[in-house]
């Protein structure tokens, strides 16, 4: 996400923190360029100029042109400034129990499975969602959040079969989720190919019958401005209190996040960064500031390692590896584990620096093509990796669908990986050995 405009801004930065000392004139260049950036990235042309405005302001400050290191403080100001362009401090939902939320924005934009993974979200934080159909003209729409529900294990409410009235439909969702408990209750609401008086009045009334803690606006990222123009419109008719921006997965440019907030003054909540239910997360301004300048994201890098390792794994695999009796199936398991976390590609760029790896080293394929190999293998196999002679190895590679010299080329690896690993035990143990007292004369410093 944001790749373009992350590549532009980098290599300005850069520039500028190979300066030794910076003037007037090298800021006005790099501030011409970061503009620029934005444009092309579709940020809002009065947002643009603002931020830079404040940035060239801050940065010809004489604390930072006479500074030791002017360029790396300039970088602290773009980041600071991005950060509260983007929103500050990371807003949560309203407190109130039972909560009323309700999910608004025009067609295509990812409405129902917002709704369905923020109800998902919910529960995994430890509360009782509900989730409502009060979609009555796309069809399929209420069968479409009725499955994504079942999959995300949360109680829904369909109205009847053929019913027309949405105001009756809302009633009767709203008195449902009332005498069935739940603290939240998501109402997943009709949209339009684009704004009309209908689906105004409509929205409305519904609003004004329910009278919600939340109004969220659902954006789709890769429009642009014109999440932007959608954005004015629901809050000048609604009064919106958050937004929910989705596909940041696929936007190359990432113009309506910098602009949504500036723009409608209302906070981006939540993010859709995958098609998979588990693929939407809190907005944090910070952390995706982080992301853009290439400093990454380490602390949402452990929240997801987090959520999809637990700590009997981790500890029980730490000590296969300790021992040197790490197998392939602790392999598979490992590979397992990190495919949760989701795409690989999201996961470097949480690392910092590692989003410049070139594409060669974030290839999908060729880890799809190490699992199946793995998978093709007996459990004998995996559990001991020196029984695989060349006929075996041959009959992997059919099964794998790939050549011998790929199966003896993830041996090789493996087994290397091993040797480093039992060379790591043995001097762990060495060391202890001689934090007792082991071989005479030799002090070994204890690890920390």
């Amino acid at each position: 996400m944001f790749s373009r405009l992350s590549d532009k801004l980098q290599g300005v930065l850069k520039d500028l923190r190979g300066h030794g000392k910076i003037s007037e004139q090298n800021v006005s260049d790099a501030m011409r360029e970061i503009r620029m950036a934005l444009l092309e990235a579709d940020v809002h042309f009065d947002v643009a100029k603002a931020f830079i405005a404040r940035v060239r302001e801050k940065s010809l400050g004489e604390e930072v042109l006479l500074s030791v290191t002017p360029g790396q403080q300039i970088v602290k100001i773009f980041h600071d400034e991005l950060c509260t362009l983007l929103g500050g401090d990371a807003a949560p939902l309203a407190s109130a129990r039972p909560l009323k939320i309700l999910i608004v924005g025009l067609n295509g934009a990812g409405k129902t499975t917002s709704s369905a993974k923020l109800a998902r979200l919910l529960k995994a934080q430890g509360r009782q969602p509900r989730l409502i159909a009060c979609d009555l003209h796309r069809p399929a729409a209420i069968a479409q959040l009725a499955q994504l529900a079942e999959q995300a294990g949360v109680p829904v409410f369909c109205p009847k079969p053929g019913e027309t009235d949405v105001l009756k439909a809302v009633k009767e969702g709203a008195l449902w989720a009332a005498e069935g408990g739940g603290d939240v209750h998501i109402f997943d609401t009709a949209g339009r190919q684009e704004i009309d008086e209908p689906l105004v009045a409509e929205l409305v009334k519904v609003r004004n019958f329910l009278s919600p803690q939340e109004v969220l606006l659902v954006c789709d990222a890769a429009t642009g401005q014109q999440a932007v123009s959608v954005a004015e419109h629901f809050h000048s008719a609604l009064g919106l209190t958050g937004i929910i921006l989705t596909k940041l997965d696929g936007d190359a440019r990432g113009g309506a996040a910098l602009s949504l907030r500036e723009v409608t003054k209302q906070p981006i909540k939540f993010a859709g960064v995958g098609e998979k239910l588990d693929q939407f997360e809190p907005f944090y301004p910070d952390r995706l500031a982080g992301r853009i300048l290439g400093m990454g994201d380490v602390v949402g890098l452990v929240e997801k390692a987090a959520e999809a390792i637990t700590e009997e794994d981790a500890k029980r695999l730490e000590a296969k590896m300790r021992n040197a009796s790490f197998d392939l199936e602790d392999f598979l398991e490992q590979f397992k584990m990190i495919r949760r976390m989701g795409p690989l590609e999201n996961l470097l760029g949480m690392i910092p620096g590692m989003d410049k790896l070139p594409n060669s080293s974030i290839d999908e394929k060729q880890l799809k093509r190490v699992e199946a190999i793995i998978l093709s293998m007996t459990k004998s196999e995996r559990a001991r990796p020196d029984s695989l002679n060349a006929r075996r190895r041959q009959r992997v590679a059919r099964g794998s669908g790939t050549t011998v010299t790929e199966v003896n080329d993830l041996l090789l690896r493996f087994n290397q990986m091993r040797k480093m690993m039992k060379k790591m035990g043995n001097l762990k143990k060495l060391m202890s050995q001689g934090g007792r007292g082991g071989m005479p004369g030799m002090k070994i410093p204890r690890m920390r």
